[in-house]
């Protein structure tokens, strides 16, 4: 778990090689200090220049220092996220007639790439970005995972090629004009602030999307393909299980995920909410043998009426099962305060209120652990979401999804924007529309399920995870991610997911291991009140950002803003989110950007 950077200098084909600008590396490379503050390295060679920083998880020697070069196979790399099976290719690499010098999972995908070359992803169990430069073929070769829990940006003009691990690391490189996608502001604005890949805010940076490669050879020729793709329906010899076969499956995936993943020369603990999720995650690394477990819990000041934290819950499971229990309450004004940082952190604007609890409580978590385990993605796997028995019974399932998970109708949207950024068109809605026909998702459910685990939950839980708990270093991991279980969860057909509230599959199988209480109860969220119901100081300091003229980029409607700030508390988006906090929570990030 580290930052990487780097740049590829191209060459026209009747010229000598031109060097890489190893000091925009360095300037990139040291603004990713937090997600590496254990070590860093630089490497430079002809038109390539590579940067890393490092979090010591893996192993801790300086055998698995970065960027990693072996001059006898001629390939350079470096590397973000975690290879979770690398002893089982390791041994594989071995039997090949390759030798080691480090106990890591870097030097594994060094060689690993030499023996199979892109071949090397599908045989990867774990999160990661890269990349690997070949020396004697003078290309890069850039990855990203299956279900993009490693990030990578990119930024490329007729001179070169960037990319590092977080967008505002890639503009500290500089020769990047920051200017706003209208594209990406129309996503931002519709569809809940998910931006997807190719795409993000700014119209001169773009990300790799998940589970797809890229080669690229020093004349800026581009090879690209995606390597992994997600498929709905049983296999044929799963046609006729039931509950109890399904929920046998998804438990033992689950048991395994959560194994491999405490794989580490460190400690691992885990976020717990109190939820489903996180407390199985807690049940299962005790059954694993796990008895020294740290978890974690935050809280906040009720709002609204609203409860600001499930401590009963949390409570019940760090008792049950005897955890080292860290629970933190955060006060109004410190959400305040630290909104401002989190927004720095945030390699794109993101506007759930769960960012400012994962940052803060990642600040808690990081002065006891570098790793915990964490519960994103059960929902968009196992149907835990409101939408999809709304989606299951429509007539129309792309609009049922629409109406219950966009922030704004199209014409709501023409009213935020100004004129130069105004697209006629429904862009964001077009997207999903287009995402629906696709084949390999024959039922309506399963169509959502598809867009909110590999588009949704990448650009909004995914990454807010990611940015959140690695700027203060803190390595997550995230077992319902585990591509074999993701996969299962696709093959379930959803009969056996929409029941009990949504996930019952999963519920079935955490009746096998945890405490039925947090089993059956409302479903709940990592909540912060005081970012949905906006009222006193905060109200104050979100008006005080919106209506400042140093503030006023041109983007949004004057009218609409006094219609928002003349009603906080009724502008509510279908998702229960503030309409206002979504405007300030992009001025902010902008601000904090320097754009």
């Amino acid at each position: 778990m580290c930052g990487l950077a780097g740049e590829l200098r191209f060459t026209p084909i009747d010229q000598a090689p031109r060097p890489a600008d190893l000091a925009a590396v360095e300037r990139m490379t040291h603004h990713l200090a937090p997600r590496g503050p254990d070590a860093w390295g630089f490497h430079s060679l002809g038109p390539i220049a590579l940067g890393h920083r490092r979090l010591k998880i893996m192993d801790l020697s300086d055998g698995s220092a970065q960027p990693m070069v072996d001059n006898t196979l001629g390939l350079s790399l470096a590397f973000n996220g975690a290879i979770y099976n690398f002893p089982e290719l390791r041994q594989e690499l071995l039997d090949l007639g390759y030798s080691f010098w480090s106990d890591g999972d870097t030097e594994v995908l060094l060689k690993g790439y030499h023996a199979w070359g892109a071949a090397l992803l599908p045989k990867l169990n774990g999160m990661f970005a890269l990349a690997i430069w070949e020396r004697d073929n003078q290309r890069l070769f850039l990855a990203r995972d299956r279900l993009g829990v490693k990030p990578l940006y990119l930024s490329r003009n007729g001179e070169r090629l960037r990319f590092a691990s977080t967008l505002p690391a890639l503009l500290k490189g500089g020769d990047i004009d920051p200017m706003i996608d209208p594209v990406g502001l129309n996503h931002y604005l519709n569809f809940h602030a998910v931006v997807p890949a190719p795409r993000t805010l700014l119209a001169n940076v773009q990300k790799l999307e998940p589970g797809t490669w890229m080669r690229v050879d020093r004349h800026g020729e581009v090879e690209r393909q995606t390597w992994w793709q997600l498929q709905y329906g049983p296999n044929p010899d799963e046609r006729d299980l039931d509950l109890e076969g399904w929920t046998t499956r998804v438990l033992d995936a689950t048991r395994d995920a959560v194994a491999i993943r405490q794989r580490a020369a460190v400690d691992v603990g885990v976020l717990l909410s109190g939820g489903v999720d996180s407390s199985l995650l807690v049940g299962l690394l005790r059954e694993v043998g796990v008895d020294d477990l740290s978890t974690f819990s935050i809280g906040f000041e009720d709002a609204g009426g609203e409860r600001g934290d499930e401590f009963q819950y949390s409570d019940l499971i760090a008792k049950h099962y005897g955890t080292r229990h860290h629970q933190l309450r955060i006060a109004e004004h410190e959400i305040i305060e630290q909104l401002p940082a989190a927004f720095r952190a945030m390699s794109e604007p993101m506007v759930s209120h769960d960012c400012i609890a994962f940052y803060l409580l990642s600040r808690e978590v990081a002065k006891h652990c570098k790793g915990v385990q964490s519960g994103q993605g059960a929902d968009e796997l196992f149907a835990g979401y409101h939408w999809y028995p709304k989606v299951d019974g429509a007539q129309d399932a792309f609009a049922a999804y629409r109406d219950a998970f966009f922030d704004r109708s199209h014409a709501e949207y023409r009213d935020t924007v100004q004129a130069p950024w105004l697209l006629e068109t429904d862009v964001a809605g077009d997207f999903v529309r287009e995402h629906f026909a696709r084949p390999g998702a024959p039922e309506a459910v399963d169509k959502a399920l598809r867009l909110d685990s590999t588009v949704m939950l990448v650009d909004d839980p995914v990454k807010r995870v990611d940015n959140m708990t690695m700027a203060w270093g803190l390595e997550a991991r995230t077992p319902f991610l585990d591509y074999r279980l993701v996969e299962l969860s696709a093959r379930i057909p959803a009969r056996f997911k929409l029941p009990d509230g949504g996930k019952q599959v999963l519920k079935q199988a955490a009746r096998r291991v945890i405490p039925h209480e947090v089993i059956d109860r409302k479903k709940g969220y990592f909540p912060v009140p005081g970012l949905k119901h906006l009222e006193g100081a905060t109200l104050g300091w979100v008006r005080e950002l919106l209506t400042d003229p140093s503030q006023d980029r041109g983007l949004f409607n004057p009218t609409m803003l006094d219609r928002l700030l003349s009603n906080p508390h009724g502008q509510l988006t279908p998702l229960r989110g503030s309409k206002l906090w979504q405007l300030a929570a992009l001025n902010l990030w902008l601000s904090e950007q320097g754009i």
